[in-house]
């Protein structure tokens, strides 16, 4: 016959350790831009909305070069014809650069884009974990 184990008191369990994300990422060095954000004070919410819109602007300036740079490909044809008839490797110009070369330059700019993205972020981390003198 199987007995059930003693039921534990109080003195046999573990003590419990509260962990709050707060007080983790805080530290000693932590000075009062941080503790803005945290408090989401409005220096905080001016702070956030100031790294969305740089974000913003970013992707809005990638955009309009993806937009000139391939949107801008019909127009030159329509304007230039003789462009147009040109066969570079036995191709056809605008095949070849809107089907072959608009791939690698939406990649470099994909590209750009997540390198300058991730620079702002580590922009804005560094600006919110200095210390204050």
């Amino acid at each position: 016959m199987v007995t059930a184990p003693p039921p534990r008191t109080p003195a046999d369990a573990p003590e419990r350790v509260r962990v709050v994300l707060a007080e983790v990422a805080r530290s000693k060095t932590a000075g009062h831009t941080r503790t803005e954000l945290e408090e989401q004070s409005q220096i905080g919410e001016a702070l956030v909305r100031g790294l969305v819109r740089t974000q913003l602007a970013l992707s809005l300036r990638l955009a309009a070069v993806v937009a000139v740079g391939l949107g801008g490909l019909p127009l030159l044809f329509a304007v230039a014809p003789a462009v147009a008839r040109t066969r570079p490797f036995g191709i056809a110009l605008p095949w070849l650069l809107l089907g072959v070369v608009a791939y690698p330059f939406l990649c470099a700019v994909g590209w750009a884009y997540a390198y300058l993205a991730e620079r702002t972020e580590r922009d804005f981390t560094a600006l919110v974990e200095r210390p204050e003198k």
